[in-house]
Formats: C-alpha cells, structure tokens, sequence
C-alpha cells in the first residue's frame, strides 16, 4: 500500500502514489490517536542528485482529541505537507536520523509506512482544548469546571513555598 517501487521510478523519472490508510490499521497501533476516518496520503516522489529519493505531498486525517484541560471530546484536522529525503545505505558516514532515511536500493522498493506514521504523530497538536475559555476539572473532586462550580473546599499548599512561608512568619 504504501510502498515505492524504485524500477517504476527509476522508469518514469517519478511516482505518485495515493493511498487511505484505514483508522484502524496497525500502522497506528500505540500511538494514542484516534482517527474518525482514513489518513489520506499523497505523495509524489523523484530521484535527485546521486540516488537520493525525494518524496513529498501532503496528509490530511480527521482526528478525535480529549481537551487536555477538561477531557471532553475535541474533533480535529490534520493537514501537513512532507517532505522526506531517502539515501541509499551504501553511503558511508551517513546515519538514519529522520532528517534523512536510509534505504536498501538492492530491495527494489521504499517501505513508506513508518515514515508516514512519523510526519503523521509529529503533526499532531498534542495540546488541543475544546474552546480557550476552558476552565477544566477541579483539581480536587474532578469536576467539571465549565460545566459550573464544584463545593470542593480541597486546597493542597506545595511544600516548595514552605522555606518562603516560614520568612513570611519571622
């Protein structure tokens, strides 16, 4: 599905290639995001210089968050443009580090799909509120806060104010 046949490429010069991958793929098992359809993927991809394979395009998801400050339901979009450089392993000195892929041109193909899940997991915000006037829960009782005050009289002081405290005293 999300393969890059490298004959193909070298053929035409470049490749596209279109895929949606499904929510529920295990692509994007532990990855703590829940998508509420596929992951539409399309890239284009290209030789450059010596070898080098240049993929990019866009990804685009519906995605389903929890408000970090209130754990209620957020719906969201992603939508991002990559770009992903791939060498072939016989360079030396180079590393794959993210910023550019090592790829065995002996296989005959580029195995997309983790790249894919890499952009897709940086893309996303992982800091999403349901409106900026959230309130939260109580630090307490776990109430909702937006959802109207709580008769929690729970008040914790930090023991790293203590030292503070005690000058306040003197």
């Amino acid at each position: 599905m999300l393969r890059l046949d490298l004959a193909q490429l070298a053929r035409a010069g470049s490749a596209q290639l279109e895929a949606a991958v499904p929510a529920n793929d295990p692509l994007w098992d532990d990855s703590e995001v829940t998508f509420s359809g596929p992951v539409e993927v399309r890239l284009r991809a290209s030789y450059a210089g010596s070898g080098e394979v240049v993929v990019r395009g866009r990804l685009e998801a519906d995605l389903r968050q929890e408000c970090r400050r209130c754990l209620e339901p957020v719906a969201g979009r992603l939508e991002t443009e990559v770009t992903m450089t791939f060498i072939p392993g016989e360079f030396e000195g180079v590393e794959d580090d993210g910023e550019v892929r090592l790829f065995d041109p002996g296989s005959g193909e580029i195995d997309l799909r983790e790249p894919v899940r890499e952009e897709v997991l940086l893309a996303i915000d992982p800091y999403v509120v349901c409106s900026p006037e959230c309130k939260g829960l109580c630090p307490g009782c776990g109430a909702n806060l937006n959802e109207g005050s709580c008769d929690c009289t729970w008040k914790e002081a930090d023991p790293r104010w203590d030292v503070l405290r005690k000058l306040r005293e003197e």
